[in-house]
């Protein structure tokens, strides 16, 4: 594996590490979302990857790639509340089953994660400048 696949590998990953935050932050823009059902409720989003080494990659093809966004599979909210807009039959009204707490640590991760990224890319055009300037 040569230098120019530090470019696709670190690459790939900024743009992995773009994806979760975004959906991080479409999943904290929706904690406190409502519903009149548990379909309808919100539900946390999260970004499966894949990892493209080895036996998972064609020739020259290395890095990340997204695979789906898959929707969390935790119970949602439920609150006893017969006067709101939104509330069922029986007086329910449904919440999101996002954690904020989680997505915080998440988006920390996420974004150390590419800055990491981008300072492995930094690195590597810096390391072939110096290897271009040898030749001069």
């Amino acid at each position: 594996m040569g230098l120019f696949a530090n470019f696709n590998i670190s690459g790939s990953a900024i743009s992995a590490q773009s994806v979760r935050l975004n959906t991080i932050a479409s999943n904290l823009s929706n904690v406190e979302t409502s519903a009149s059902s548990e379909a309808e409720a919100y539900r946390s989003r999260q970004p499966v990857f894949q990892a493209m080494l080895g036996d998972h990659a064609r020739p020259g093809e290395v890095g990340v790639k997204m695979l789906q966004i898959v929707e969390s599979q935790e119970k949602v909210t439920s609150r006893y509340e017969p006067g709101h807009v939104l509330a069922n039959e029986e007086g329910f009204v449904f919440g999101s089953n996002v954690n904020p707490v989680e997505e915080m640590a998440n988006m920390i991760s996420a974004s150390r994660a590419y800055q990491n990224n981008v300072q492995v890319l930094s690195t590597s055009r810096d390391l072939l400048l110096r290897v271009l300037s040898l030749g001069s």
